[in-house]
């Protein structure tokens, strides 16, 4: 089993290392300390196995988990944090299990125990979506085995395009494997649909101009080009762009 460990603490990842290496069966690698380099490293590595604390600088556990459900395959999650006050967000985002520091060599064996149920039956393992009371503040990008991680803030636009969204924001395009409708559901309040296959951020409309065939486009603050807007759309655009 292939295990990724992510904790800013040098002692506890050393902890686990050390408690790791006393079950059968088990490969570490690699070890982290923030939220950005253990999604990294799991694109990377593909593990079975998260061991995720919560409490991390940048992308704490919790938005880690949410970006993790939707890797194919899934890897488990076991949190391993200092504080019990997060178990039901963890359960949540899905976890297989929930470990207090310091972690006990029984609890943990239990833990890995699961995950290696899980890994057994991940095909038919619930459903990732659950995403808690908090919302991501990146989206995750997969390109040949690593990854690109977009400030929600840095975007500008999100287009559907095949099976993909294509996402326009402040240092270029990127693809995600995610639907328009899902993207629509966790942040409408930042983005208004100006097309069925396409969501504006609210901060980059400027004003909408209806060209001499009476089509109506959005004027991006940070566009090269306006974008359509579909008929059905455009009445709850203009109150939209009345109120920015």
């Amino acid at each position: 089993m292939k295990v990724v460990i992510a904790d800013d603490e040098p002692l506890a990842r050393e902890r686990l290392r050390v408690l790791l290496g006393q079950l059968t069966g088990i490969e570490i690698v690699a070890e982290v300390g923030d939220g950005r380099s253990a999604l990294e490293a799991c694109a990377a590595h593909d593990p079975a196995l998260v061991l995720l604390d919560i409490a991390m600088p940048g992308i704490d556990g919790l938005e880690v988990a949410r970006h993790l459900s939707a890797f194919e395959p899934r890897p488990a999650i076991v949190f391993c944090t200092a504080y019990d006050a997060h178990a039901l967000k963890a359960f949540e985002a899905a976890a297989v299990d929930y470990l207090v520091k310091p972690v006990r060599p029984e609890r943990l064996q239990v833990a890995v125990e699961r995950a290696r149920t899980f890994t057994a039956g991940r095909d038919v393992a619930v459903d990732g979506e659950a995403h808690g009371d908090k919302r991501r503040t990146h989206l995750c990008a997969r390109l040949r085995g690593s990854l690109r991680l977009i400030p929600v803030e840095d975007i500008r636009y999100l287009q559907a395009e095949e099976k993909y969204v294509v996402v326009h924001h402040a240092r270029g395009e990127d693809l995600v494997e995610e639907s328009l409708k899902s993207l629509e559901d966790e942040f409408g309040d930042r983005f208004v649909r100006i097309h069925r296959n396409c969501l504006v951020a609210r901060h980059e409309l400027v004003e909408l101009r209806r060209d001499l065939d009476g089509h109506v486009h959005a004027v991006l603050r940070h566009g090269d080009r306006p974008l359509e807007v579909s008929r059905r759309c455009v009445s709850q655009l203009r109150d939209t762009v009345r109120q920015l």
